[in-house]
């Protein structure tokens, strides 16, 4: 693969990076562009510039720590600035749109984390605006950055699998019991949906990289809210979105799907899971063992099949080459490294390893996200691309 380690010394320009949040998703995205030509060869070195958050003494403390170059007043100012080449947006939903579209309204390339955002509507507007500019963006479904992942989409390329027939996928988490506080991710207004916008998001965008194929039709969903209200201070505040959604879908190919996303299911802190079955074979992944990846090959003499496991650490396997020896295993935040440096190819010319999710992309997910809340509400089939 392309991937390998910076040499120091090489001549590359900076790529001036403005953060738009300073939290979980602040820290993720600034180690990742701090690390990314640490680890690959990039013709332009991200360089963390600017940071804007509402807490500004927080903001501050931020770019002391993560070493970014200079603090903005307001999100307006940061994507104002000229050092500023890429907006990186990592603000609660209702605000990917009004930022994103005024960035690239001003030339600006724009990441943004998932989902898209918090409607249909916002992520259309988001999408239209990319169209019309020159500026190129990107999404940050950043489980797609896993080797093991990227070794599913090659094995599906290939033929491997042959004809898929089937595609499971469950997001479970169990953090968000009533004991959890009130938090933007709670609220309707701000976060859109619950799980399903923030978990499904992630089996969707999954779904259609590793397979190659769109959603056609969605059934059978479902939403449920167990936990009312929550903490919020010392009042109580109601808690707008779901805990948990499942839907099933038929693939363009013809294959069956299912999803579900829950932060309910106890005793599962993070088991995002896939499995494929195709005709001439199947994987499986769970990310909770995310340096692995379990095979059945149909096509070998039935004395030999077995489910196998292939420890994707190896330089073969997609961006593994770029960081330790085999079975050196990595973590959660290559991840996103991964992607920061594939972001940097993308924008120099060079290729990704793998497809990058741009707006566009992202887009087609936000439909079969809605049309998933469609369908659990009015109880009937939809068609995602009725949104387009």
């Amino acid at each position: 693969m392309a991937a390998s380690k910076s040499k120091r010394g090489s001549k590359t320009t900076e790529l001036g990076i403005g953060l738009v949040g300073t939290k979980f998703m602040g820290r993720a995205h600034a180690n990742a562009w701090r690390q990314a030509p640490c680890f690959f060869d990039l013709k332009r070195r991200p360089r963390l510039q600017c940071v804007a958050g509402r807490d500004r003494v927080a903001a501050r403390a931020f770019a002391e720590r993560w070493e970014v170059a200079t603090t903005a007043p307001t999100w307006e100012a940061l994507v104002r600035d000229p050092k500023v080449h890429l907006v990186d947006v990592l603000t609660p939903n209702h605000l990917h749109a009004p930022i994103a579209i005024a960035a690239l309204q001003a030339g600006k390339h724009v990441a943004c984390e998932k989902p898209l955002a918090g409607s249909l509507g916002h992520a259309r507007a988001m999408r239209d605006a990319a169209r019309a500019s020159k500026a190129r963006t990107f999404v940050w479904f950043n489980y797609r950055r896993c080797p093991a992942i990227g070794l599913v989409r090659q094995l599906v390329t290939e033929g491997r699998l042959g004809t898929i027939r089937h595609a499971r996928a469950s997001y479970l988490q169990d953090w968000g019991g009533a004991a959890t506080p009130m938090l933007w991710r709670f609220d309707a207004a701000l976060a859109g949906s619950g799980a399903h916008g923030d978990l499904n998001a992630h089996l969707i965008d999954l779904v259609r990289f590793t397979t190659g194929e769109e959603i056609a039709e969605v059934c059978g969903a479902m939403e449920a809210t167990w936990v009312k209200s929550r903490r919020s201070g010392a009042r109580k505040a109601e808690s707008t979105v779901d805990d948990a959604t499942l839907f099933l879908a038929r693939l363009s190919g013809g294959a069956t799907a299912s999803f579900e996303a829950t932060r309910l299911a106890t005793g599962n802190k993070n088991a995002n899971r896939l499995e494929l079955n195709g005709t001439k074979g199947s994987v499986r992944f769970d990310f909770e063992r995310m340096n692995e990846l379990e095979w059945w090959d149909d096509t070998l003499p039935a004395r030999l099949r077995g489910w196998s496991r292939i420890m994707c650490t190896d330089a073969e396997h997609p961006w593994a080459g770029a960081y330790w020896p085999a079975a050196h295993l990595i973590g959660y935040e290559h991840g996103f490294t991964s992607m920061a440096a594939d972001i940097v190819r993308a924008l120099t010319g060079q290729k990704p390893v793998l497809p990058l999710p741009d707006f566009n992309d992202a887009f087609r997910t936000q439909c079969v996200l809605h049309a998933a809340l469609v369908s659990a509400r009015e109880k009937r089939w939809v068609r995602p691309d009725a949104y387009e």
